[in-house]
């Protein structure tokens, strides 16, 4: 291990360490049950990302460059493998834990997760049936011998394998369970009891194997590396990208296999026999009595009573509409006169999605464009855009397919959108776009205008009403001539347009976030720097931070997960303070301020302090000028500054701690719920009867 930066931390460890907390959110015996078993499944899935994209690339890295060493931690490829394989198995034992002490509370409640031994006689007789005329009719189960070689075991897919004897010879089976299968079937009768699909097939195997003597049966699920890149040698092989991207998914389901999880111990033999059918290391293996899949987790709530579902779940929440729209008020003539900023989840994308829609049917609106990276299944943003194509403006999308595990969903669209006559771009071959800008375009009075929204978020109207985002909506002429500048950029395939108001990656966002922390440690101890960020990885960055703490600069930051900056470092971070905040909505809204009171320079931004965001993707950053959302957003940054109830700070040694509880409990994130709920309210609305009566009469 080569020397490493004092002041650093692995980005692995670090992200580990994140995931953590999110059990930690699990195991709160303040959070209802059904919330806390939603963790458990965000702390599964967020694991099996993990392991797919990070420790994917890490082994492909330890092949090419073995002798590679991170200066965050010394450490070479191989050795922060090692560092995560025993990082991860004391996770996993937590999760169980934590798994069957929720199901264990649940069932006070009426909601059993069952085994096969568990059920009664008159649901052992359902499951039976079931089995019989639903689940083996489309199972393919499979022995290996001579005639059949090793299956393909797809990636996330769970099967039930077997050591298998036969006449005296001993044999190995698989059973994939297919998607087509739900994860879980619930039984009839009162209370929801369920038992996951994979006990069923794990109990009935003879039946899948007749005149076979089963010996040994585990449930299974491999991992495979998804780390794919499109700059292969396929690169130039196919004219159209979208074609190339559908390729290139089919490539990721045969990908190596980086992890293999069990939901049993198996013998040595059998375990062998897998590894070396997979080419797996033992520590490579992960033993998983908890189900290894928990999407049920999302469904048990529509299965209760409204009165259970109170008990055992968040209290719903609408995100609200801001007290200064007006009823029927047209958004298009709102922005003109005042810019506005939602704030997701607690207000809703409903402002900008009527904005664009009445855009679609403005006869003065010209075009419209946007560049787009996640979409729900469902999109109202899509349908404005079609209609407006439809009906003669021009749509410019720039759409980018290689959004991780949303590349599909992205093609699909892409699809629809060209059809209905909008102008199709992908962006750039080694840069993904990850800005979200908007621009209207309108002609008034023979004068174009611009109206341009800019956000933290995607437009995503699923993860608006679970993620934190800003979404700025702006008539300022300014920015929307740099909006315009940047598509124009974007049109001809541009990285290094110049721009007046907007920081734009991967030109100039990183230099000039540099320079504004030069400009606060010119200030010494005056200096002040706030920061909310995901992810805090760019080295670049990071020794400005360090060297802005050493010139006395005061520097508070809000991060979510990966922080590989140590704060309280003596002689480096002393004066770094770093809080990170997992709650009921995913904290992923981002941004930089520097300066204090009226010197203050602020921003909005798609970009987190990660390399790959500041030189590797197209990212955009918005000044904010309005003094009234300059004021919104500081109260959002001193509701998470003062958190003590979901926030933790980061320690000098990685760990994460709970804050001071001097003050009264807050969680910024159910405040952040009222203050959107009292600010739904009209002005109007909020004065009392006899206010209204006094003012009625004395304009008489």
């Amino acid at each position: 291990m080569s020397e490493k930066l004092p002041y650093t931390q692995n980005r692995e460890l670090s992200w580990l360490r994140f995931n953590d907390r999110v059990l930690e959110e699990a195991m709160d015996a303040t959070v209802p049950l059904l919330e806390r078993l939603k963790f458990v499944e965000i702390f599964t899935s967020n694991l099996d990302e993990f392991f797919m994209i990070r420790v994917g690339s890490l082994l492909d890295f330890s092949h090419v460059n073995p002798n590679d060493i991170d200066p965050k931690s010394g450490m070479t490829p191989k050795e922060q493998l090692s560092a995560i394989y025993r990082a991860v198995r004391p996770l996993y034992a937590k999760r169980e834990r934590c798994f069957f002490d929720i199901t264990n509370q649940l069932k006070i409640h009426g909601i059993f997760c069952l085994t096969y031994q568990s059920l009664r006689s008159d649901e052992i007789k359902f499951v039976k049936q079931y089995f019989k005329q639903s689940i083996a009719p489309i199972l393919s189960p499979q022995i290996v011998d001579s005639h059949h070689p090793f299956p393909h075991l797809q990636n996330k897919v769970l099967h039930v394998a077997a050591r298998l004897k036969y006449k005296g010879k001993e044999t190995f089976g698989c059973v994939p369970i297919p998607s087509a299968l739900p994860d879980v079937l619930y039984l009839p009768g009162s209370g929801v009891r369920f038992i996951p699909i994979g006990e069923i097939v794990m109990e009935y195997l003879e039946q899948l194997f007749p005149g076979y003597t089963c010996m040994e049966r585990v449930q299974l699920c491999l991992t495979r590396n998804a780390d794919i890149t499109t700059d292969d040698d396929a690169s130039d092989l196919y004219g159209d990208f979208r074609e190339k991207m559908q390729k290139v998914l089919g490539k990721r389901k045969r990908l190596a296999p980086v992890r293999l999880e069990l939901s049993n111990v198996i013998s040595p033999e059998l375990e062998q026999y897998l590894r070396a059918k997979m080419s797996l290391e033992h520590h490579q293996v992960y033993i998983s009595r908890a189900p290894m899949k928990l999407k049920f987790a999302y469904e048990l709530a529509g299965k209760l009573s409204e009165a259970r579902r109170s008990i055992l779940s968040y209290p719903p929440f609408t995100p609200q509409t801001p007290g200064c729209i007006p009823p029927q008020e047209k958004m298009l003539r709102l922005v003109q006169h005042d810019d506005l900023l939602l704030s997701y989840p607690y207000e809703s994308m409903n402002p900008f999605l009527q904005m664009l829609k009445e855009a679609a049917n403005d006869p003065s609106v010209i075009s419209i464009k946007i560049t787009i990276y996640r979409l729900a299944t469902k999109a109202k943003l899509v349908d404005y855009l079609c209609a407006a194509a439809e009906n003669g403006k021009d749509v410019t999308v720039l759409i980018e397919l290689r959004a991780r595990f949303d590349e599909q969903n992205n093609i699909d669209w892409s699809e629809r959108l060209e059809e209905a006559g909008c102008t199709i771009l992908y962006g750039f071959q080694d840069y993904k776009v990850h800005s979200k800008v908007c621009l209207i375009t309108r002609r008034e009075h023979g004068a174009i205008r611009y109206l341009t929204q800019i956000g933290t978020g995607n437009y995503n109207e699923k993860t608006a009403a679970i993620y934190t985002d800003l979404s700025l909506l702006t008539a300022d002429q300014g920015i929307g001539r740099d909006a315009n500048e940047f598509f124009k950029n974007m049109m001809i395939g541009n990285l290094n347009g110049t721009y007046d108001h907007l920081l734009v990656a991967p030109v100039c966002l990183k230099s000039t976030l540099l320079d504004l922390i030069d400009r606060e440690m010119q200030k010494g101890a005056e200096g002040r720097i706030v920061l909310k960020l995901n992810s805090v990885t760019d080295l670049d960055l990071i020794q400005k931070l360090r060297d802005a703490s050493c010139a006395g600069v005061q520097i508070t930051m809000i991060v979510r997960g990966i922080c590989c900056i140590l704060p309280g470092i003596p002689g480096e971070t002393e004066n770094l303070k770093i809080v990170s905040i997992v709650g009921r909505y995913l904290e992923h809204s981002r941004i930089y301020c520097f300066g204090s009171g009226s010197q203050e320079t602020m921003y909005i931004a798609s970009a987190d302090f990660m390399t790959r965001n500041t030189e590797r993707r197209v990212e955009v950053a918005c000044p904010i000028y309005s003094p009234q959302i300059r004021e919104k957003i500081h109260h959002i940054l001193d509701m998470c500054l003062r958190d003590n109830i979901r926030s933790r700070q980061l320690m000098p040694d990685g760990s994460y701690s709970h804050v001071s509880e001097d003050s009264a409990p807050l969680d910024c994130q159910q405040q952040l719920m009222a203050d959107a709920m009292e600010a739904s309210v009209p002005a109007d609305a909020k004065k009392s009867l006899w206010q209204r009566l006094k003012e009625a009469f004395s304009g008489q």
